[in-house]
């Protein structure tokens, strides 16, 4: 992953935000939308591309493009800061690569306090019956 050739290929576009915030809301476009066209990026290798695929596929359009808005300040600098965090943040996760899982043994102390709540269970529901005479 090549963070400078991404970061020239990120998209913003500055849109006006949407809810309450008096007149200033209908004449500031402060909120930022990013795009990020993962299909033909030139920063990321094959391999990555198809291990972010699947792991954004709930995040990615269609046609492989990735949408972030951020609308969380009034400037719209410091939003286009905060959904470029969000944006290198959701890509590293992507990247990342689980650590395989170590198969282990049930310890033996768990396996006798299985086998003992088994008795008393048992031993309660011998005691319900009526006893034979």
């Amino acid at each position: 992953m090549n963070k400078e050739i991404i970061i020239t290929e990120l998209k913003f576009k500055a849109v006006r935000s949407s809810g309450a915030g008096g007149q200033n809301v209908n004449k500031v476009s402060s909120k930022v939308v990013l795009t990020f066209d993962l299909e033909n990026s030139i920063g990321l290798d094959v391999e990555e591309k198809t291990c972010l695929k699947e792991k954004l596929t709930t995040k990615l359009t269609q046609d492989g493009i990735l949408i972030l808005t951020c609308d969380e300040d009034r400037s719209q600098l410091k939003n286009k800061e905060i959904v470029t965090k969000r944006f290198f943040k959701i890509i590293i996760e992507g990247l990342k690569v689980p650590k395989p899982r170590k198969e282990t043994k049930v310890p033996r102390a768990v396996k006798e306090k299985r086998l003992l709540t088994k008795k008393t269970t048992s031993q309660i529901k011998q005691n319900r019956k009526k006893p034979k005479l």
